[in-house]
């Protein structure tokens, strides 16, 4: 696998949708909510990718709400679509999103589909993804995700557990993103970024 992040700087990658903070400390990219920006912001790659296996460990610092977007795109925002901003300058990030959050569904594995209509595979079903909603026991060490996208097929696991198994046509390519949901905090670590490039 090729490694995405140098662990000294942000080279190959550049902030899109929104303007939170993204660093780097201790060989992590760390990712800062703002809770004055008004949009969800995204450090993603120069690269575009269709087909791969991407992986990453994750741990808040404070916790809050994220995720790894994958096959993603940009488009201008459109006249009274939410979230409201004065600057229809921006661009929306949209594409499919394997959820990493903190909250009590422990929806973490699942697919959002980011300015695509919510949610496309939620890990809503009590018996069969109680093992998914499981496989995070601490929010703030590390946690690794892995995301398999190779035509039409779309998996992913959570610390090696199996939670998301779709199938979908609606994205092909696009870049990787690492998310900063718009809210009131949160903090995000990220390191070991690493993909195997199918197309290659």
């Amino acid at each position: 696998m090729t490694d995405l992040f140098n662990g000294r700087d942000l080279t190959g990658w550049s902030v899109k949708g929104g303007s939170m903070i993204y660093s780097v400390e201790d060989e992590n990219i760390v990712g800062t909510c703002d809770p004055e920006e008004r949009l969800n912001s995204f450090l993603v790659t120069e690269t575009s990718y269709d087909d791969f296996i991407f992986t990453a460990e994750f741990k808040w610092d404070v916790l809050g709400n994220s995720g790894v977007m994958f096959r993603a795109d940009t488009r201008p925002l459109e006249k009274g679509e939410r979230p409201i901003v004065k600057d229809r300058s921006l661009l929306q990030v949209y594409g499919y999103q394997c959820e990493v959050e903190t909250t009590n569904r422990k929806w973490t594995g699942g697919i959002y589909g980011e300015a695509m209509g919510g949610w496309i595979y939620p890990l809503s079903k009590e018996k069969e993804h109680q093992m998914a909603r499981n496989a995070i026991i601490d929010h703030q060490e590390w946690n690794r995700v892995t995301i398999y996208a190779k035509g039409d097929q779309i998996l992913t696991w959570i610390n090696g557990v199996p939670c998301a198994n779709l199938r979908s046509q609606e994205r092909k390519d696009g870049f990787i993103g690492l998310q900063v949901h718009q809210g009131r905090k949160g903090q995000i670590r990220w390191r070991n970024l690493r993909i195997k490039d199918f197309s290659k």
